[in-house]
């Protein structure tokens, strides 16, 4: 049943990234994008669902989401659209799994992903405040929402340190499609001040990672 439903979400990924680059390449990205503005709301709410799948099921890649947030949607609305689904869907994560334990999490994301998570709980993350930050910074927030709730962190915690990893953390990928689609300037900019940070707090994360 696992490997079935990862085949179906494998092949639907995969036929939504060769749509979009058929449409690239055919239409260009301007004409896509103007496209997507005829879309209204539904184009951010797409993006939103898309980006929450990827989370909630944390085997498909979901940095491919923040880039074509930007790209399509321009910096703002496309920040704001990454950072609320991850807000939404990283919190659904932490629940589900502080709340009902390792079962309901195993049966979402497959053995695999089961012990990524479970590696997690070895560093006592609910003991480092920085240390949860810093991790959560990366790619691997999904898996860690996870394992934060495994290991029994409160709600008062850990939301504080994800609020302040994806204000940083989104803001780079984000910038860096939108940078792509506008022109590079002021986005590539944000991306580079959003890396720095991310630099800077992850060695503050290490210094205060247990020995």
């Amino acid at each position: 049943m696992n490997k079935i439903k990862k085949f179906l979400t494998v092949v639907f990924f995969i036929a939504i990234f060769v749509l979009l680059i058929y449409l690239i390449q055919n239409h260009g990205i301007e004409p896509l994008r103007n496209k997507v503005e005829g879309m209204g709301i539904w184009a951010p709410i797409g993006i939103f669902i898309l980006r929450g799948v990827s989370i909630i099921l944390p085997a498909l890649p979901s940095s491919a989401y923040s880039l074509l947030a930007g790209s399509l949607l321009g910096f703002q609305k496309g920040y704001i659209t990454i950072i609320f689904s991850d807000i939404v869907f990283c919190q659904a994560a932490f629940f589900i799994a502080r709340n009902y334990g390792r079962v309901p999490v195993r049966n979402l994301v497959g053995p695999k992903a089961m012990k990524k998570i479970e590696s997690f709980n070895q560093n006592q993350l609910e003991e480092n405040f920085f240390l949860m930050t810093g991790l959560l910074m990366t790619g691997l927030f999904d898996f860690l929402s996870y394992a934060i709730g495994i290991g029994g962190t409160r709600w008062k915690i850990f939301t504080p340190a994800l609020l302040i990893s994806l204000l940083i953390s989104d803001s780079i990928l984000v910038a860096v499609g939108a940078g792509v689609s506008q022109g590079a300037g002021l986005f590539l900019g944000i991306a580079l001040l959003g890396m720095f940070a991310l630099a800077t707090l992850s060695g503050l994360a290490k210094n205060k990672m247990p020995k």
